[in-house]
């Protein structure tokens, strides 16, 4: 039951889109609160607090560089998350390989179709009563 809690809460804490747009700037290099700040457009009073969010639940980690703050990843929280989606990775593949070999039989039955030459068919067209004299015309 304490995984599941645990994930759940891993969930709600990546639901925000502010901690989520941080999260990916992090996912490149790490980054001080003011580059965060300028990069997103957020008040430094929000991405801090955001950033105590992820710190909290292990999201994040801050080391100190002279007089700025420089904040990381940790890869904890994303692999309970990636185990956790792990089950459903594998139902979608199964998912997919029949999907795709299906798509292989109908290209087959497509190819096969296109290569033998048929007759081609003409249609007829019917004629109605006023149709061989232009309608409404008598003799």
């Amino acid at each position: 039951m304490g995984y599941i809690q645990n994930v759940e809460s891993v969930f709600e804490i990546i639901a925000e889109p502010n901690r989520r747009a941080i999260l990916s700037l992090l996912v490149s290099s790490q980054q001080s609160v003011g580059e965060i700040e300028r990069q997103l457009r957020m008040p430094q009073p929000t991405v801090s607090k955001h950033l105590r969010v992820l710190r909290e639940a292990g999201f994040v980690e801050s080391t100190v560089d002279a007089q700025r703050r420089l904040y990381r990843l940790k890869p904890g929280p994303f692999q309970e998350v990636d185990d956790w989606l792990a089950q459903f990775r594998r139902f979608w593949s199964a998912h997919v390989d029949a999907l795709e070999r299906h798509l292989d039989r109908m290209d087959m039955n497509i190819d096969e179709h296109q290569s033998t030459p048929k007759k081609k068919k003409t249609r007829r067209r019917r004629r109605g009563p006023n149709r061989e004299r232009g309608k409404g015309e008598t003799k």
